[in-house]
This record gives C-alpha cells, sequence and structure tokens, in this order.
C-alpha cells in the first residue's frame, strides 16, 4: 500500500501470528527493493483493547517508528476493507497515542482519511532533544555539515525538526539529511522537513525520514511542516502541502489538534 508514494507492506495481525523478535529482520528483508518486495517500512495491522485496531511500523532500517500519518491512513483502510473495524469513524492506537479517523468510502472502498492526529508538543522532552526538557526549540540555530539552519522542532507523536528554505529542488538532501537526521542533540534521530514556502496555505516539502531516507511523502512531517510554519508566522493554521508523491491538507485546529486528509491505495496483494 501507499499514502502518496510513501509506501508500506501491510501485515494482518489479525489473522497472522508473528515472532515479536523476527519483526525487525523481516523489515529489513521485506523492504530491501532489490531482494525484498520494496517499501519505506512494514506495517502491522493489530487487535487493541483500547481501540478498533493498533498500529506498529518498522522502518526499512529494522527500527520501530511511533507513528506516522501516511502508514495510519493505510491501516485505516486496510482494516475497514478487510471488516476488521466497518464504521465511518474508527479509532488507531498507536505508541502512547489515539487516533479518531473519518473514513470517506465509496462502494466499500476507502477513498481518502481525515486523521486527528493529536497535539502537537514543542518541549524538547517530548522529542526527545537535548537541553531543558521543558523549553521549546523554535528556529533554534544547529550547524549541519558546513551550515548553520534554523529549526523548528515538534513530536508529533515522533520527533520532527523543520527547517524553511526559498527552494527545497535546490536542498542537497542526500547530504543534509542523514547529518541532521544523526545531529547529537536528537537522541532518537529526528526526521526532518526541508519547507518552501508558497503562501499563507501552501507549503512544498523534502522530507529525510529517520530509518527510511528520502521518502515521497510523510504524513507526520506535513503536520509538523503546518505547524512549525503556523507557529512562526509563515502560514495560516491550514494549508496544503505539496510533497514530491501528492498533496496533503493540514490543518492545526483552534482547539490545539492537528487534522490530515489524504488519499490510501492498495497495490497488490502476496504471500511471503
Amino acid at each position: 500500500m501507499h499514502g502518496l508514494g510513501n509506501d508500506f507492506v501491510v501485515l494482518d495481525g489479525f489473522v497472522e501470528r508473528l515472532e515479536e523478535g523476527a519483526l525487525p529482520e523481516l523489515a529489513r528483508r521485506m523492504c530491501d527493493r532489490h531482494f525484498g518486495v520494496g517499501a519505506d517500512g512494514i506495517l502491522l495491522a493489530l487487535p487493541s483493547d483500547k481501540a478498533d485496531f493498533r498500529m506498529r511500523l518498522f522502518n526499512a532500517d529494522g527500527s520501530e517508528a511511533e507513528h506516522c500519518g501516511n502508514g495510519i491512513r493505510c491501516i485505516a483502510k486496510f482494516v475497514y476493507e478487510r471488516g476488521h473495524a466497518r464504521a465511518e469513524r474508527i479509532v488507531g492506537e498507536t505508541v502512547g497515542r489515539l487516533n479518531v479517523l473519518q473514513i470517506n468510502a465509496e462502494d466499500g472502498a476507502v477513498r481518502t482519511v481525515r486523521v486527528d492526529m493529536g497535539e502537537p508538543q514543542f518541549r524538547r522532552g517530548s522529542l526527545p532533544m537535548t537541553g531543558p526538557e521543558d523549553a521549546e526549540a523554535v528556529e533554534e540555530p544547529l550547524q549541519v555539515g558546513d551550515q548553520e539552519l534554523r529549526f523548528t522542532c515538534i513530536s508529533m507523536g515522533n520527533p520532527h525538526a523543520v527547517t524553511f528554505v526559498d527552494d527545497v529542488d535546490a536542498v542537497p538532501l542526500e547530504t543534509l539529511g542523514p547529518l541532521a537526521e544523526n545531529h547529537a542533540v536528537f537522541p532518537r534521530r529526528a526526521n526532518i522537513e526541508f519547507i518552501q514556502v508558497l503562501g499563507p496555505e501552501e507549503l512544498r516539502m523534502r522530507v529525510w525520514e529517520r530509518g527510511a531516507g528520502e521518502t515521497l511523502a510523510c504524513g507526520t512531517g506535513a503536520c509538523a511542516s503546518l505547524v512549525a510554519a503556523a507557529r512562526t508566522g509563515r502560514a495560516s493554521r491550514s494549508a496544503v502541502v505539496h510533497l514530491r508523491g501528492g498533496d496533503l491538507q493540514i490543518e492545526w485546529g483552534e482547539d490545539n489538534r492537528v487534522y490530515m486528509t489524504g488519499p490510501a491505495v492498495g497495490v497488490f496483494e502476496g504471500d511471503w
């Protein structure tokens, strides 16, 4: 499946039983684009005693991520179309969060999903990030290679560092991405977003994802980027975010919750 080209191998934990210790290596093997299926990560759709389903994500390098906006839309489509959760409003459990999802379906097929992504967290301790736990990192200068970049750092259930540039296409992402992801200030690494502001309601984004490298889209990253743009006065609280794989509509509501609307697509099914 994919959400705007951010692609995943989805495993049905409602029927499959997988060994916990085997999951990191399974992710590395499945996600290999030459010797495996090829994906940015593997998603597990699992039963939950708190929600309609529980989602786990293992990145292509075998590391486990706390959250994924594109992934949770894919899982919502997956569990809805397979009858594991068949309401227009369903709830998904991720690490430390419950996400309410509004399903838009036609003839039993999910077209788009609107996700309540929860409240953004600016505290350094929530990412985590070095420094005083309760302090914020807004427009904080960091030395990345031979450049000084200013980052606004936000947790959307996973860590993001957002920086604004004049032209995202000119960013040497293959160089700056891994340097920023593994910067000493992020003890658990971070997802890195480079944002070009096109207008108060329109952003362009490229992303270097922790454990996956450059991907065509990142839902939590789009949420963090809109929040960072609004917080620093560059954009309004609602905008279209143009990613390399397509567009997401992001809104930072007056209730301080972030809402993301976008598609989810099934590509093929197979046996491993």
